[in-house]
C-alpha cells in the first residue's frame, strides 16, 4: 500500500495548486481506515467532438490517481454544455444543439478511455440531476451566491469593464458545476488553472449542503504549437489525440524550443530522470524524442518508429510521403471541363476543417498543387489528370476524377 505521504507527492507532482494539503491528508487517512477509495471528480463539457493533447494533462494525472486505487467520477456535462463554460473566454459561447452534444459525448468517451482505466471510472451525465431540478431548487441554489462574488471572476470582470455582454445563463454555470460536486459527493476535483473559480464554488456549495468540502487540485494550461496561446482547436494550434502518427510527430517538431520542457513534463509521461536525460540532447533531437514518445503513447511502438523516418523523408529529402490518401471526385462535384474551385476542393478532400481555414492557408502561402504554390483564393483546379495537393507542411492528398 502506498503511504499517505507518497500519495500526496503523486497528487502534487506537476500540479499548480493544491487546496489544501492538510485536507487531502485527512481524506487519504480516512480512505485507508475505511478501505473506501476517494471519489475524484473531473468534468468535461462535450463542446467539440475531439480532444487534444492539452486535455490529456488532467487525464494523465487522473490515471496516476487511479493507479493509487482511487475512483474517478468522469462527469460529461451534457446539461452544462447547453450553456457553455465562460472560463477564459471573452464573449458568450454559442449554444450547442442536443444532437451535437450527444455525438460529441460519444467520441469524448472513446478518446478518454485511451488513458483512463475504465474499470476505475464512473461515468455520469450531469443532466441526470440537473434536468430534475425544480424552479424552487434553482432558487435555492442561486440564493447561495451573490452577483458581486461572480464578478470577481477575472473573465467576467474583464467583459464587464469592456462593456461586453454577460448573459444570466453564464452566471449559472459555476453554480451548476459546483452542484455536480454536491450530487456525486466528490472528495477532490481537478481541472486547469482557468477552472479554479468553478472548483472553489464546488467547495462552498458542498459546505452549504452539509458535506465536507472537496479538495481542489489545479493543473497547468498547455500552450499550443504556436507557443503563445493555450492549445485550442479553434485557434488551429492543437495536436489532436486522433491525429495520425505522422501529423502528430510533425506538429511536435514544429513547436518552439521554449516549449520543449513543458511538453516533456506534461505530455510524455516521462519521470524526471527521463526528462533530465533527454533535455541534454541537441534541441532537434530532444524535440524528436518528445514527438516519438507522444506518438508511442497514442499510436504504439511501430508508428513511433516510422513517424520520424517519414518526417525526414519529407523535410530533409523534400519528398512526398509514400502513403497518402487518394480521392476520386464524382462528376457532379465538378464544373465543365473537369474543374473545381480550390477552396471547395480542399474542404471536399478534408485537408482543412473549414472553408475559412482553406482561405487562410491559401493567403498565407500554405497550399501547393503539384508542388506549385497557389496564392489566389479564387483559383480553379483542373482534374483532367491526377493532381497532388499539399496543405501546410504535412498534409497531402492525391485527387482525380472518378
Amino acid at each position: 500500500m502506498t503511504s499517505i505521504r507518497d500519495q500526496i507527492q503523486i497528487f502534487k507532482r506537476g500540479a499548480v495548486e493544491l487546496i489544501s494539503e492538510g485536507e487531502l491528508a485527512e481524506k487519504l487517512e480516512h480512505s485507508q481506515k475505511s478501505k473506501k477509495p476517494l471519489r475524484i471528480k473531473y468534468g468535461a463539457d462535450p463542446s467539440a467532438p475531439d480532444i487534444h493533447l492539452g486535455h490529456t494533462v488532467p487525464l494523465r494525472k487522473l490515471r496516476e490517481i487511479q493507479d493509487l486505487g482511487h475512483q474517478v467520477v468522469f462527469i460529461i456535462g451534457d446539461f452544462t454544455a447547453r450553456i457553455g463554460d465562460p472560463s477564459g473566454v471573452s464573449e458568450t459561447r454559442k449554444q450547442l444543439s442536443e444532437k451535437e452534444i450527444k455525438l460529441n459525448a460519444k467520441t469524448y468517451q472513446e478518446q478518454v478511455f485511451k488513458i483512463l482505466d475504465k474499470k476505475k471510472t464512473e461515468v455520469r451525465f450531469n443532466s441526470e440531476w440537473l434536468d430534475k431540478m425544480t424552479p424552487n431548487d434553482f432558487l435555492v441554489l442561486t440564493s447561495h451566491y451573490t452577483v458581486a462574488r461572480l464578478l470577481e471572476r477575472d473573465d467576467f470582470e474583464k467583459r464587464f469593464r469592456s462593456d461586453k455582454p454577460i448573459v444570466l445563463l453564464e452566471f449559472l454555470y459555476p453554480l451548476l458545476q459546483g452542484y455536480d460536486s454536491v450530487n456525486i459527493q466528490s472528495d477532490l476535483e481537478l481541472g486547469g488553472t482557468d477552472q479554479k473559480f468553478n472548483l472553489l464554488v464546488g467547495r462552498e456549495l458542498q459546505r452549504t449542503y452539509g458535506q465536507k468540502p472537496q479538495v481542489v487540485l489545479t493543473l497547468p494550461i498547455i500552450e499550443g504549437t504556436d507557443g503563445v496561446q493555450k492549445m485550442s482547436k479553434s485557434l488551429g494550434n492543437y495536436i489532436g489525440v486522433n491525429d495520425d502518427a505522422q501529423e502528430m510527430f510533425g506538429k511536435v517538431m514544429s513547436i518552439p524550443d521554449s516549449l520543449m520542457i513543458r511538453y516533456a513534463t506534461y505530455l510524455t509521461g516521462w519521470n524526471q530522470d527521463e526528462i533530465d536525460r533527454n533535455k541534454n540532447l541537441h534541441p532537434r533531437e530532444f524535440k524528436a524524442a518528445i514527438g516519438k514518445r507522444i506518438v508511442f503513447l497514442h499510436h504504439g511502438e511501430k508508428a513511433a518508429e516510422e513517424a520520424p523516418q517519414e518526417f525526414d523523408r519529407i523535410f530533409k529529402e523534400k519528398l512526398i510521403p509514400q502513403d497518402i490518401p487518394v480521392y476520386k471526385l464524382e462528376a457532379s462535384k465538378l464544373k465543365e471541363g473537369d474543374a473545381i474551385d480550390l477552396i471547395p476542393l480542399l474542404a471536399e478532400i478534408k485537408l482543412v476543417e473549414s472553408r475559412s481555414e482553406a482561405r487562410r492557408l491559401i493567403e498565407q502561402g500554405g497550399v501547393k498543387i503539384n508542388n506549385i504554390k497557389i496564392s489566389n483564393v479564387n483559383e480553379t483546379v483542373s482534374l483532367a489528370h491526377e493532381i497532388t495537393v499539399q496543405c501546410g507542411k504535412r498534409k497531402f492528398a492525391k485527387v482525380k476524377k472518378a
